[in-house]
């Protein structure tokens, strides 16, 4: 219990290392999604306004789209896991001899047999709660995460804004006055490149791969969406003004 504590509490740069995931997938969400926000208004020429307007739209809204997205599925694979458990306390109390069968069966496949083999039936059998936790371990692979719904939705949707904000900064502080978009737009090129690959190295992190990859990978796919969110932009731009 106390490793699994310490676990819990064990931390990437500020973050509680169980959340990584859910900041990174935010993160990458965010600057993707806001960034072709701002890629498409550009190919599609319009004004300074209109891009801060669309994008913190599209920042909000997408935002508290996916954190409920991610509330509702933590909670229901929570939910699912205590009707599982449920189900395995009363199997536990009115099919007794078959599920200490099924606890012998599966460590006799981990090798244990003879005496040792009953010891550890006897000794996770005689605890209800060591019983029907193994059973939900070994028998259905399901494990209780110590995240909770609100927790994820809330992590989500911090990431999705924090670094969904980043392709908005020059635009932001562009202000009201005369500027150049094709400047604005080459800052928020360079400002969602770096936030995409502090995000991208934090997901190389937590999936434990290459770093370089994980950071290449990541700047791809934006580059991509910002592409094909340019072009769309250009193409209908092109398409209302010959009408």
């Amino acid at each position: 219990m106390q490793e699994k504590q310490l676990h819990s509490r064990q931390k990437i740069l500020f973050f509680n290392k169980d959340y990584i995931s859910e900041f990174v997938y935010g993160g990458i969400d965010g600057a993707i999604t806001t960034f072709a926000v701002v890629a498409g208004a550009e190919g599609a020429g319009l004004g300074i306004q209109v891009v801060v307007i669309l994008g913190l739209a599209n920042l909000i809204a997408d935002g508290f789209s996916m954190s409920v997205g991610n509330f509702f599925s933590t909670k229901a694979e929570r939910d699912s896991f205590e009707r599982h458990r449920q189900v395995e306390y009363w199997e536990v109390e009115n099919l007794h001899d078959k599920e200490v069968q099924e606890i012998r069966e599966i460590y006799a496949a981990k090798g244990f047999k003879g005496e040792l083999l009953e010891q550890v039936v006897e000794v996770i059998t005689s605890n209800k709660e060591v019983w029907v936790d193994t059973m939900m371990k070994e028998e259905l692979e399901m494990v209780k995460s110590d995240k909770t719904a609100y927790s994820t939705a809330g992590m989500t949707f911090f990431s999705f804004v924090t670094v969904g904000s980043v392709p908005l900064l020059s635009y932001f502080f562009a202000g009201t006055g005369p500027a150049n978009t094709q400047e604005l737009f080459l800052y928020s090129c360079i400002l969602t490149g770096v936030a995409l690959a502090i995000v991208g190295s934090l997901k190389s992190i937590v999936t434990e791969k290459n770093l370089f990859f994980g950071i290449l990978e990541t700047l791809f796919l934006g580059g991509i969406a910002a592409f094909l969110a340019y072009f769309v932009g250009d193409v209908l731009e092109k398409m209302f003004v010959n009408l």
